[in-house]
């Protein structure tokens, strides 16, 4: 093998390693966006009112 084709092929396999992190970094972005939505859609991110006073977080009547 002369030495070209050995350059050539390092370079390749750098160029696909830079191609694999590309890939996982959408990925996982992809599945984090996928489990906001997630969890968005289940009322998983709204606040407990478990602990506040009576008439707080309760529906506002703005028809009057």
């Amino acid at each position: 093998m002369d030495m070209m084709s050995m350059v050539t092929s390092l370079l390749a396999a750098q160029a696909g390693n830079t191609q694999t992190q590309v890939a996982v970094t959408i990925l996982k972005s992809n599945a984090d966006a996928e489990k906001s939505a997630v969890l968005t859609l289940l009322g998983a991110g709204t606040p407990s009112l478990a602990n506040v006073g009576a008439g707080i977080g309760g529906n506002l009547n703005i028809s009057a």
